[in-house]
């Protein structure tokens, strides 16, 4: 397993060494090396099936990869889980939203973190303080411009204002390290446009974030270094800076494009 490079000595707060993950037959990971530093934003780019959402999982304890390391501010993982990731500080939005439609925004807001009466009557029983939970989830929202209601059920909202909600999420407990599966895949110009100052506020703070888009503008426009998954193997790792979409396309490919415009999907 090869190392990572350090930065500026800096210690990541993610690494992961050498990871591997198969479906039957089909290997989606092949020893893949990807630190995540302190205030870094950090591009995770690839075709359809390079294994992206795979390595994502796997660093966020959804899947337990087959081989290799998972390190979290020095610490190897042995065995990671999603509890214990969110228990270390990393935040997830994955493709899918995660969110549960049957709830309303508090309760998608609160999931698995609801505020329970601190008194010696309702602790044991954990009734839930649900009036604190609604007023601190519309308050959220309304630091990040978001007008939705808290007591909205998410089964009546559009899909961007899903979308929005996840992020939103994450972006509220994720104080450690966040990770964005295609986060502005179901959102217009303007709500990108926000999703992105939204990362780049939270690296100002210190959060180490990881990004995936296959949206190469996006990706140039918020990312300080860029990692290129192709076939399940890493096959560049490039600070964005100087960066061409030319040159990350061709990475992706593993041949030489022709392309034109400033707005480049892959």
């Amino acid at each position: 397993m090869s190392a990572q490079p350090k930065q500026s000595g800096r210690e990541p707060v993610l690494e992961a060494r050498g990871i591997s993950k198969s479906y039957g037959a089909v290997q989606a990971l092949t020893g893949v090396d990807i630190a995540l530093y302190p205030g870094e934003v950090l591009g995770l780019v690839g075709d359809n099936g390079a294994g992206k959402t795979t390595l994502v999982k796997c660093l966020s304890g959804v899947l337990r990869p087959d081989s290799g390391e998972i390190h979290i501010d020095g610490d190897v993982q042995g065995e990671l889980t999603a509890e214990r990731a969110r228990t270390l500080g990393i935040e997830t939005v994955y493709q899918n939203l995660s969110l549960v439609d049957t709830l309303d925004v508090m309760q998608n807001f609160f999931l698995n973190r609801e505020i329970v009466y601190n008194n010696p009557v309702a602790r044991p029983l954990r009734w839930m303080n649900r009036r604190r939970m609604y007023r601190d989830t519309d308050a959220h929202l309304k630091a990040l411009s978001l007008p939705v209601d808290a007591r909205r059920p998410v089964s009546a909202l559009s899909g961007g204002q899903r979308q929005m909600i996840a992020v939103a999420r994450a972006i509220t407990w994720g104080r450690h390290i966040v990770m964005f599966d295609e986060p502005a895949a179901a959102l217009g110009v303007r709500q990108s446009i926000q999703v992105l100052n939204f990362v780049r506020s939270m690296a100002a703070r210190g959060v180490a974030v990881l990004f995936i888009s296959h949206n190469m503008q996006h990706v140039l426009q918020v990312t300080d270094r860029i990692v290129v998954l192709r076939h399940g193997e890493k096959v560049g790792d490039l600070a964005t800076a100087g960066a061409t979409a030319q040159q990350i396309v061709t990475l992706i490919t593993g041949s030489e494009l022709v392309v034109e415009g400033q707005d480049i999907s892959v």
